[in-house]
């Protein structure tokens, strides 16, 4: 039987061998994905590197192998080259490869977020980054992550120069007057614009820095909300069963997740739409079961328009606080169904008063709008009869107080402008405008319906509140940023080679260039800096109760003429641009010829 006779530096290369193979085993870096190295990974090697070194140290002393000083040294430096240099260089070969796959983009803002999403884009698919740009003089010309810091100001030649295709806003804690001023510094260059949540969503887990979107519309009015005052948003909600009429819809759904969030008693959710209310409830259902708390959700379906029900369901749960969010508000499908706005619109909010005196409703608040205000549509005329049907009844001296909150637009609401603009951008061929002169007020929906409630705590009886909207946007500015900031150009008669044309439709039926908040001049400031009141002429119930069945009438026989009739010598200041359009009616004229 013959042994292998080992020598003692043979004995000790294999017990080196093994014993090293064995610790870089155990700290992972054969598990470790190359593309994923990261500067603790390369940590790890030189540890484990030195690890190795000292064990030849150890296993030549106790071998009784003479190592030169040198050795350990020397067989240190080539391990940590051979395994961390190779690992390195296969690394930067694969990111390489995948660069060119990439869409180049620069880093708007070096701070602690840019160097976080640094960081995972290199780990994408997507996008590699190949600068940044700040406005901090003492960064310009630093390199932070491997990336140039430079002048915003130099922006438009360094897109040409790194060829880059995007920018990526990254400065979620700026706020909107901020971030209005760089979008409005960037929107005329040939790039697309994304930005990274705010801090608050990534703060409370809601996104992740790396969840890139378009541009917030609200960015682009630059218009700071103002903080809530939190005894108003409590006065008619806490511990108090509250009700919102159109909970499914886009006032009313955001009312009720700011109401819920105040601590009520109860919440009912009175829907007309089946699907509307099932979203909504559900949706509240597991914010109340994330948040702890102990509102007591009660869906009910039902139409503002059946007296006896909406009674009934006031008395049953003893509802104190009522926000009647509930129309129609298209202005041209009003304007085609006449007699189901005018049912909706006024006798919905007349019979929805009158359940609340009978039911001894605390607070009754109306969302209104601003088309209330001049009407030239149907629309606009059937909320500012609404308005005077509670402002008469205000005059009764009911228990009920009531209100109502008149604003403009609200962005992301159903029938909104903005997502229209952005699906026409998508498909790249054109935008519909109305006119080119065309303005609006705009607002976010939360901040609108947040000032609803705090407006409805300031209610004496028959107030008319009016949020400061701030200023009006014209449309077709809205919709050339939102080209621009898709990386998109217009293309008109000066730019025929231009990715985007925007064509003028006209005016729709009862469509107004601009919109008003106030039909006087008797305007007051209130304890909220965004909201005023307004003193404006209304007729007393005795007159209104006769002219409300004259339209009833009116609507059960078909009467347009009459219904017309009404809505002019009433004072709503309505002022028709366009003939009757109620659809049934026109084709019944059009039989009859």
């Amino acid at each position: 039987m013959s042994y292998i006779n080992l020598s003692g530096y043979e004995l000790l290369l294999f017990v080196l061998t093994g014993s090293t193979l064995f610790l870089f085993t155990r700290v992972g870096l054969y598990r470790a994905i190359l593309r994923y190295l990261s500067v603790h990974a390369l940590l790890t090697i030189v540890l484990s590197c030195i690890s190795s070194a000292l064990l030849m140290v150890v296993s030549g002393y106790f071998l009784d192998v003479f190592i030169p000083r040198t050795i350990p040294i020397i067989y240190c430096a080539y391990l940590i080259l051979l395994c961390g240099g190779a690992r390195l260089f296969v690394r930067i070969l694969v990111s390489q490869s995948l660069c060119k796959r990439k869409k180049r983009v620069i880093i708007y803002g070096a701070g602690d977020s840019g160097r976080q999403l640094v960081n995972l884009l290199r780990q994408g698919h997507e996008f590699h980054p190949v600068a940044f740009i700040d406005d901090e003089k003492r960064l310009f010309k630093t390199v932070v992550n491997g990336l140039t810091v430079f002048n915003s100001k130099n922006l438009a030649a360094l897109i040409a120069k790194k060829r880059a295709s995007m920018v990526l806003l990254a400065m979620p804690g700026a706020n909107r007057t901020e971030r209005k001023k760089i979008i409005d510094s960037l929107v005329d260059l040939p790039i697309e614009i994304k930005s990274i949540p705010k801090f608050s969503d990534l703060l409370s887990g809601a996104a992740t820095i790396d969840q890139l979107r378009d541009v917030p519309i609200e960015d682009l009015l630059g218009r700071e909300p103002v903080p809530a005052k939190q005894p108003l948003l409590e006065a008619n909600i806490v511990n108090k069963v509250v009700m919102v009429t159109g909970a499914g819809g886009s006032i009313g759904s955001e009312l009720c997740r700011q109401i819920i969030l105040q601590g009520p008693k109860a919440l009912v959710l009175f829907e007309l739409s089946e699907f509307g209310l099932y979203k909504i409830e559900k949706e509240l259902s597991e914010l109340i079961a994330e948040e702890g708390l102990t509102v007591t959700l009660i869906p009910l379906l039902g139409s503002v328009q059946r007296l006896n029900r909406i009674t009934m369901v006031l008395k049953s749960f003893n509802v104190q606080t009522v926000f009647h969010a509930a129309a129609y508000k298209h202005v041209p499908l009003v304007e085609n169904n006449v007699v189901e706005g005018v049912r909706n619109n006024v006798f919905g909010t007349y019979y929805a008063a009158l359940a609340a005196i009978e039911a001894k409703v605390e607070s009754f608040v109306l969302i209104s709008t601003d088309k209330a205000v001049r009407p030239t549509n149907v629309m606009g005329a059937t909320k500012r009869m609404a308005e005077l049907v509670l402002q008469s009844l205000a005059e009764e001296q009911t228990t009920t107080r009531f209100c109502m909150v008149r604003f403009g637009n609200v962005l992301g609401s159903s029938g909104s402008v903005i997502p229209l603009f952005k699906r026409q951008i998508s498909k790249g061929d054109y935008v519909t405008i109305t006119h080119k002169d065309i303005i609006r007020y705009f607002m976010t929906i939360p901040e609108a319906a947040q000032l609803v409630i705090q407006a409805s705590a300031l209610a004496k009886g028959g107030d008319v509140f009016v949020l400061d909207m701030g200023e009006p946007v014209k449309i077709v500015d809205l919709a050339v940023n939102l080209i621009k900031l898709s990386g998109l150009e217009v293309k008109s008669e000066s730019n025929p080679y231009g990715d985007i044309e925007i064509r003028y439709t006209g005016l729709r039926p009862g469509e107004k260039l601009y919109e008003e908040l106030l039909i006087g001049d008797d305007v007051h400031k209130t304890e909220h800096e965004r909201i005023m009141t307004a003193k404006e002429n209304f007729l007393p119930y005795s007159m209104y109760e006769g002219i409300l069945a004259e339209l009833d009438d009116a609507c059960h026989h078909f009467n347009h003429e009459k219904i017309r009739d009404i809505l002019l010598s009433t004072p709503t200041g309505f002022n028709p641009t366009d003939d009757i359009g109620d659809l049934v009616w026109n084709a019944n004229n059009n039989s009859n010829i």
